[in-house]
């Protein structure tokens, strides 16, 4: 079944782009030119990805995705901010946004949102199966995917439990199509710090560029070390 998106985006030529690029890709696109048009078109396609940009006059992208989000939580919304608007892709992150990119678009970064949309979508909703404690070598690696939210939070809180009674390091290891929003994120520096102040050394691996930056400015590298 061809998966339908709807685009939102008040620049012509940036529409006409996604739509060539999108359609090549295999996906039934909708396109809208502002929000307020963007939400009138999800409510009546209801789409299961959304790709919209986040300045747009009349409904921003933010106000397009909290719209979005009461409607339909499930859906996926993927925001276009501007280069270094690392705020707002925060903001949409803490709404629920499955991921941000940044203008100018690469393929490969829409291609890696667009993953991450159909990983969301493909998952089971039961968020014990999102996250495992796994032994590795001298490692006691915790492998969280899926969409990290503040729901996932016992889980966390076991899994860590789990791993603090190990021995080793703990390895932190993403999925490349894993999303955390913000109640997540809060989750995640609780259960870290808590490992920390334990004398126990913490490792991130396998996490997107778009996250590390973000995990950068909300200060979780000063509770652990980038792994590769």
């Amino acid at each position: 079944m061809t998966r339908k998106i709807l685009i939102i985006d008040d620049e012509q030529p940036t529409l006409k782009m996604f739509t060539l690029l999108l359609e090549a890709m295999g996906y039934e696109t909708v396109c809208a030119s502002d929000g307020q048009e963007g939400v009138d078109k999800f409510m009546e396609e209801r789409p299961e990805i959304v790709l919209t940009d986040i300045k747009m006059p009349i409904m921003d992208g933010i106000e397009v995705l909290r719209a979005i989000k009461k409607a339909s939580p499930a859906a996926e919304v993927i925001v276009i901010t501007g280069h270094g608007d690392m705020e707002l892709a925060i903001k949409a992150l803490n709404l629920d946004a499955t991921d941000f990119i940044d203008k100018p678009v690469r393929r490969d970064a829409l291609e890696q949102a667009l993953r991450r949309a159909e990983e969301r979508i493909s998952l089971s909703r039961n968020e014990d199966s999102l996250v495992r404690v796994e032994i590795d070598g001298n490692d006691t690696t915790i492998h969280v995917r899926g969409n990290v939210t503040a729901l996932s939070g016992p889980t966390l809180a076991r899994a860590f439990k789990d791993a603090c009674r190990l021995e080793g390091d703990i390895v932190l290891r993403f999925d490349d199509n894993t999303s955390i929003n913000g109640a997540g994120l809060s989750s995640l520096a609780s259960q870290m710090s808590e490992c920390v102040d334990r004398g126990r050394r913490v490792y991130i691996s396998g996490l997107s560029e778009n996250f590390r930056t973000v995990f950068d400015m909300m200060g979780l590298f000063r509770l652990a070390e980038l792994r590769q």
